[in-house]
């Protein structure tokens, strides 16, 4: 049957977006914009497998991956279909998944701090093996310590600088997550796990959004070689901050997804090559 996404739902604006969370959070993650969005959009925030109130897919490793795009296009189509989709880190690489496995059923793609995948083999494998030793560390240490090391990461360096109210929130949050949920997240959606989309970006044809902050040097260089093969493409880079825009500059952040949002989408008609064979004779 696959894994069923458990998700809360908030806002009545007119745009329903389907919103996934990076790893150790969960669809709370995204609550502290209610007050932003809440008028503009119809917010889905969804539980990932491992986090919050989804168990880990029935697979494991790329299978695993895989199963939770089709959990996530389920739920799309449970939906009514063509909504939007928005990720960020862990679930941007999933929205993209889905986007790049049923277009059909989204409106517009939002990557926050995204990857397209490793694109080749040995990179997989040696990131495989070092989110390996990153799970045997979780099953063995438990959550508080593996919470610990992860936000002492420097690609956090900008969640450092939030209030102090703020950064316990966040740490709560992530330590609410299981050790067994954790590792199997990391077994399963981990960028080792992960199919390579880069050959598929060229083919994507859903209007697409990469949000990135300027500090996170990684992620905006990703972002511009995507930028340099998706057909229709949007990128902004948040002054002053790194890889979790949607915490650090939360404001300019919903500005620039309602925005990409709000404006107005028109797809030239496509003709046939003879038809435009005699327009260019008779112009």
């Amino acid at each position: 049957m696959g894994v069923t996404l458990a998700y809360d739902t908030w806002g009545d604006g007119p745009h329903t977006l389907l919103a996934l969370h990076g790893f150790t959070g969960s669809g709370a993650s995204f609550g502290h914009l209610r007050p932003l969005l809440g008028r503009s959009v119809r917010v889905v925030a969804v539980d990932l497998p491992g986090h919050g109130r989804t168990p880990l897919p029935e697979k494991t490793g790329r299978d695993g991956f895989l199963e939770t795009v089709d959990a996530i296009v389920k739920l799309a189509r449970g939906l009514g279909g063509h909504v939007d989709l928005l990720g960020y880190s862990q679930g941007a690489r999933l929205a993209l998944g889905a986007a790049v496995h049923a277009p059909e059923c989204f409106g517009r793609l939002i990557m926050e701090s995204g990857s397209p995948g490793l694109h080749r083999r040995q990179e997989r494998s040696e990131r495989r093996e070092a989110d390996a030793k990153l799970v045997d560390f979780i099953r063995a240490k438990g959550v508080d310590a593996f919470v610990e090391r992860w936000e002492a990461l420097p690609l956090f360096d900008g969640l450092r600088r939030l209030p102090e109210a703020e950064q316990i929130a966040l740490r709560e949050r992530r330590k609410a997550c299981t050790a067994e949920g954790l590792a199997g997240a990391l077994e399963t959606l981990g960028l080792g796990a992960q199919p390579d989309y880069w050959p598929s970006l060229h083919r994507q044809r859903l209007p697409t959004l990469l949000l990135t902050g300027d500090q996170d040097v990684k992620f905006t260089t990703l972002a511009r070689r995507m930028a340099a093969e998706l057909p229709v493409v949007w990128r902004h880079a948040f002054a002053g901050v790194t890889h979790a825009p949607h915490l650090e500059a939360p404001e300019e952040y919903v500005r620039e997804v309602l925005s990409f949002l709000q404006t107005p989408w028109y797809e030239a008609p496509q003709f046939e090559p003879a038809i435009l064979a005699r327009e260019a004779i008779h112009s």
